[in-house]
This record gives C-alpha cells, sequence and structure tokens, in this order.
C-alpha cells in the first residue's frame, strides 16, 4: 500500500474521506493488506480510521480478511480504543464463523461485554450478535445464552441492545 500513509488515514475526517480511501483501498484489490498496514497501528486514529474504511467494503472483498480472524480477535480482546474494539468486531461479525473457528477467550469476552451496562451499546450489540452466533453450534452453550438474554433487566440496556436480544430471543436474527 504505498499509495495510502497513515497520514491520509489519520486525515480522514468524515464520511467523504473514508468513502475516498476505500475507493482507492478497491482499485488496488487488497483489502487484506491495506489491513495488514493499518490497523496494528500505534495510533488510535490511524487504526480506527482503518476500520472504519474496511466497513465500506462489501461482503466479498471483506472475505479477503478470513485467514486473519484470529488475529482480528486478538485486536479487538486487546485494544483500549473503543472506536478500534467496535469497528473490528464489525468487521468479524461481517467474516465466516465454522464451528472450528470457536474460541472460548472470545466467547467469554462477547458474553461479558453483551451483558455489561457501562459498556458502549455498539458493542454491546455486537458481542451479542457474535456470542449467538458461536453458541449456535453448541445446543448446551445456546441455552445457557438464551438464560443469560432473558436474566437481562432490559432497563439498563438502550434501544439498540434491547432490540438485538429481542430478535435473538424471538429466533428473528439469522
Amino acid at each position: 500500500m504505498a499509495a495510502l500513509t497513515d497520514e491520509m488515514l489519520r486525515a480522514v475526517k468524515g464520511e467523504l474521506d473514508a468513502q475516498a480511501v476505500y475507493r482507492e483501498v478497491k482499485q488496488t484489490g487488497d483489502f487484506a493488506g491495506f489491513a495488514r498496514e493499518f490497523m496494528h497501528s500505534d495510533d488510535g486514529r490511524v487504526a480506527r480510521n482503518a476500520f472504519w474504511v474496511l466497513t465500506k467494503a462489501s461482503d466479498q472483498e471483506l472475505s479477503q480478511l478470513q485467514g486473519m480472524l484470529n488475529e482480528l480477535i486478538d485486536l479487538a480482546l486487546k485494544t483500549e480504543h473503543s472506536a478500534v474494539r467496535r469497528l473490528s468486531l464489525n468487521i468479524i461479525e461481517r467474516l465466516k464463523m465454522e464451528e472450528d473457528d470457536l474460541r472460548t477467550d472470545f466467547l467469554d469476552f462477547c458474553l461479558e461485554h453483551m451483558a455489561d451496562v457501562d459498556e458502549l451499546p455498539g458493542i454491546q450489540s455486537i458481542s451479542m450478535k457474535l456470542a449467538y452466533r458461536m453458541c449456535k453450534f453448541y445446543p448446551e452453550l445456546m441455552d445457557e445464552f438464551k438464560v443469560t438474554l432473558e436474566s437481562m433487566e432490559t432497563e439498563y440496556y438502550k434501544p439498540a441492545v434491547n432490540c438485538v436480544r429481542s430478535r435473538i430471543l424471538r429466533g428473528k436474527l439469522k
């Protein structure tokens, strides 16, 4: 990615800027290379904007990141930047997750963050969706997961979180 630099990503201020960087990445066709170069930046703004650009990609384009699933999960688990965490979880949620991909540390993380009333609603919601996807592989985990959802006191959560919770309990979330 010689054309794109930390300075260019740092300068992304709005949707038009993010779309412009996305078009440059799309032109190269190297979404995995872009992710590898910028997602671990020590500059939280650069990493955040790199993930923001990646959210513009189609599922087919993002499929290039499939081989990086564990690396993306590790980043989401470890980052101190809430925006990087939310956006990386969003990318993870758009990738395929098979039974062999189940990581108990990641499942525990998702279960903890989905129920944490002090967590940002975006992180709670995406954590809930990811926990649901992982629990679907194991009926005993799914039963436990649903008990957890049912025990959540909805008045402590934002509407977005309650909506995801409700969709899961009604069987409406894919």
